[in-house]
């Protein structure tokens, strides 16, 4: 099971960024992230580094997670998007706060 970008939880999901994915979390919480939002991500912030932006109140302008909160979903879901890209080869984590869309 992956975890999540503090690496202090756990998460799960179904399918690709290429096809889309359900990202299971929490006690019985579920989102779609559909293939059509991972390319609009990417196109955004390719060869970029960005701030995560975990915050489920207030992420930093530029981050991540202010583009998540604006064009994909009203719920906090950067810990788990961040390690979904990295895991399927578009991005690095860089430190601790800041991801590197590569493709």
């Amino acid at each position: 099971m992956p975890l999540t970008w503090a690496e202090k939880g756990q998460f799960q999901y179904s399918g690709s960024v290429d096809s889309g994915t359900e990202i299971r979390y929490g006690m019985g919480h579920k989102i779609r992230v559909t293939k059509e939002q991972y390319a609009l991500l990417r196109t955004h912030f390719k060869g970029k580094t960005v701030p995560i932006g975990t915050s489920r109140t207030c992420p930093p302008p530029n981050s991540l997670g202010k583009w998540l909160l604006k064009n994909v979903s009203k719920v906090a879901i950067a810990s788990y998007v961040g390690p979904i890209l990295i895991i399927e080869g578009y991005a690095f984590k860089e430190g601790e706060h800041d991801i590197r869309i590569i493709k």
